[in-house]
């Protein structure tokens, strides 16, 4: 049992403390072997065997034995293979007396945020003794742990390969490129394991410099090759605030943890603001400054020919991905925007404006090697200027190479993309996307 606080309110929380271990790195292995004790069960599900049709199922009990089973894709579906068996599983696994952790050790090609989407939202039915609902009902997320390897992740989240180039794939429509995934892994991490070195001393430091912004409040530890990893010392470490699988929104705050705003060993931090849209084409051509020298950048657009939606914007290494991310509150009638989280009502009320409403562009980008004069440059060149402001009725004709959104078949109707929500129904892959290369 652990004591958790609610409202100022000391409650009890029986659920079973769950562990995600993901990463390209040998140290998960070290990790997850760290982890195992008394009372800890681990589940791995191997996807290296997708194009027989099959995934495979690992399970080492509290005994210390492992058990495989292999199961048949679920109508040739990874995600929906993952959520039939997994969350199931991990509800099953909370009913015994004997098991007082669960540890999940992560393909390569998974995301922990689509799986904590899925542990937190999707409902569980049918499991012999308990109420029908979300796994989150039984285990609930102690931590999240990204392991990277020292000598390659700088490259692999700053490259354009895709996951297909490197033979890990999701599936036969998963686009994802190896920076997409292996960024997001970090960004999403409450502790990291980074083992091995870089080259030099050079890219050892820059390579601290990157993880201290993306990932500011992970503790870290640098582990040697072969090294053993201090794994219960680490999770000890973890910061009281730490998001511990908790999912954000296109409306959640850019910067968390405090990362440092100085620049180290050129790796540095931009905030992009504007309280006027971007013209659409403009702006297609500009984004070609986030594809170089640039480790992510995320944020919401206002577009001028999309005034009711709030547009998001993902960028890891050479890829990038554009997304609907739900209405302006503008844009919405009272009673809709009674539905919207209070906190974003409140900031959006300070920043309303008689004319636009809540409308505005945020942006946060992370660069390695790039001149943050010249991304600053490039998007302010893609705003409209004074003469455009004053022909908003024009705005509508103008030409959008964004118009056009990407939909998943097997999305859920009526969800809205933005942070956090990439994966809705897709574990893992992209979903409610654009991909631009």
């Amino acid at each position: 049992m652990t004591i958790v606080i609610e409202r100022g309110v000391e409650v009890s929380d029986r659920r079973t403390p769950l562990v995600l271990v993901s990463g390209w790195s040998d140290a998960v292995d070290a990790t997850t072997r760290a982890l195992l004790g008394d009372g800890t069960v681990l589940v791995h599900h191997d996807l290296g065997h997708l194009r027989e049709g099959v995934l495979r199922r690992t399970v080492t009990g509290t005994d210390g034995i492992a058990r495989t089973h292999i199961l048949e894709l679920a109508h040739g579906c990874v995600s929906c293979t993952l959520r039939e068996d997994l969350l199931p599983l991990l509800r099953r696994l909370h009913a015994r007396s004997s098991v007082r952790r669960i540890v999940l050790h992560l393909d390569l090609a998974l995301e922990p945020e689509a799986l904590c989407w899925a542990i937190e939202h999707v409902a569980v039915a049918g499991v012999v003794g308990q109420i029908d609902g979300p796994a989150s009902r039984d285990v609930r997320v102690e931590a999240v742990v990204t392991c990277v390897d020292a000598a390659t992740w700088l490259d692999d989240a700053t490259g354009d390969d895709g996951l297909e180039d490197r033979g890990l794939t999701a599936g036969g429509d998963d686009e994802r490129t190896v920076a997409q995934l292996v960024v997001g892994q970090v960004d999403y991490a409450d502790a990291l394991v980074v083992s091995g070195r870089a080259a030099d001393g050079w890219a050892q430091a820059k390579l601290h410099a990157v993880l201290a912004r993306l990932a500011p409040s992970a503790p870290i530890d640098w582990v040697a090759e072969g090294g053993v990893v201090e794994a219960e010392r680490l999770l000890a470490r973890i910061p009281a605030g730490a998001r511990r699988g908790e999912i954000g929104d296109a409306h959640s705050a850019l910067l968390r943890g405090q990362p440092p705003l100085t620049e180290d060993c050129g790796v540095a931090i931009i905030e992009f603001t504007a309280n006027r849209p971007f013209h659409p084409e403009r702006l297609h051509e500009a984004v070609d400054v986030l594809l170089d020298g640039v480790v992510t950048a995320r944020g919401r657009l206002w577009l001028a020919t999309q005034p009711e939606h709030v547009c998001w914007l993902e960028s890891a290494g050479g890829g990038l991905r554009v997304a609907s991310a739900g209405r302006w509150l503008v844009a919405m009638t009272p009673q809709e925007q009674e539905t919207v989280p209070t906190a974003r009502r409140a900031l959006a009320a300070l920043r309303w404006d008689e004319r636009f409403g809540d409308r505005d562009t945020s942006l946060v980008v992370l660069v390695h090697a790039a001149d943050p004069e010249g991304i600053d440059r490039a998007l302010r060149w893609a705003l409209v200027t004074d003469e455009e402001l004053g022909r908003e009725p024009d705005w509508a004709g103008w030409p959008d190479p964004f118009g056009q959104w990407h939909h998943d078949p097997c999305e859920d109707a009526g969800t809205e993309g933005g942070p956090g929500q990439q994966a809705i129904d897709s574990l893992p892959g992209e979903t409610n996307r654009e991909d631009r290369a």
